[in-house]
């Protein structure tokens, strides 16, 4: 009779589950050549004439809408008042929408340094705002309108005539519109028996030179409204109103012109940016 090993009897070598276990004891591992493992399992052969496009995500560019409603310009003008709004943010508003690459305050604030603040914006050529990146002809359109209205309200004159006292209450009147003129302008102020203001007068645009005034279209204005005295200003494109031979060699004209029609010349004022010289005072006459 054959007796049937234990579970518990040793295995001998080169039988049964003892030989499967020494042969995979003594497996040695082999080492994977350089070449497969350099291989990526995502890898594909590179094929001749074929381009591997590359796909980037867009990167995301914050908008007014990112920012809290309440720190908005349209909101905290409506809680606030517009004076509590930087520059920047007003123009924001008129403008009302930027690029894809940058939001509408962004662009308020890259223009307003470009053109030197409101100044250069109200002196920039239309076609030439309207090139910008971001503006266009109908933001253009919105953007100069709102200029000028702002200068018509600067320019605007109560119901009693203004009187005036000084020199720099008749460069007020005509300051804030000849001091952004890219040409130069001669503006006449008639004035009545009280210094008080009657009309101001355009004369002249282009090139003022004793060569191109008449004295009679000077005064002309003055004698039909039976108006004592004048005065006149006129700009200097540079913004500089340092007073050169020329408007002084003008200037001694015009005083004795006036002197031969019973009409006094108060002053002549030369406009610069911002500031502005009266020749009166500088000549002294």
């Amino acid at each position: 009779m054959v007796s049937m090993p234990s579970l518990d009897d040793p295995l001998e070598p080169g039988t049964g589950i003892g030989t499967v276990i020494q042969s995979i004891e003594s497996v040695e591992m082999t080492e994977v050549p350089e070449a497969v493992q350099s291989l990526s399992p995502a890898s594909e052969p590179e094929i001749p004439g074929r381009t591997v496009s590359t796909v980037r995500t867009a990167e995301y560019h914050p908008t007014v809408h990112d920012i809290p409603l309440d720190d908005r310009p349209r909101e905290r003008l409506q809680k606030y008042g517009a004076d509590s709004l930087a520059l920047s943010e007003l123009l924001a508003i008129i403008l009302r929408t930027g690029t894809a690459g940058e939001n509408v305050i962004e662009l308020s604030t890259k223009l307003i340094a470009k053109y030197n603040g409101l100044s250069g914006l109200m002196s920039a050529d239309f076609h030439e705002l309207s090139a910008e990146h971001g503006l266009g002809l109908a933001k253009t359109s919105q953007l100069k309108a709102a200029l000028e209205l702002g200068k018509r309200l600067s320019m605007l004159q109560p119901e009693k005539r203004y009187q005036i006292k000084s020199s720099s209450d008749a460069a007020n009147i005509v300051k804030m519109e000849m001091m952004f003129l890219d040409h130069e302008e001669m503006h006449i102020l008639l004035l009545d028996t009280r210094n008080q203001l009657v009309e101001c007068i355009k004369r002249y645009k282009g090139t003022v030179n004793s060569s191109v005034l008449r004295s009679a279209e000077i005064f002309r204005s003055a004698i039909v409204r039976n108006c004592p005295s004048v005065i006149i200003c006129h700009n200097h494109p540079s913004g500089d109103p340092t007073p050169s031979p020329e408007d002084m060699e003008v200037t001694e004209q015009l005083v004795a012109s006036g002197k031969l029609l019973d009409i006094e010349v108060l002053d002549h004022l030369i406009i610069g940016n911002p500031r502005f010289v009266s020749l009166k005072q500088h000549m002294a006459w």
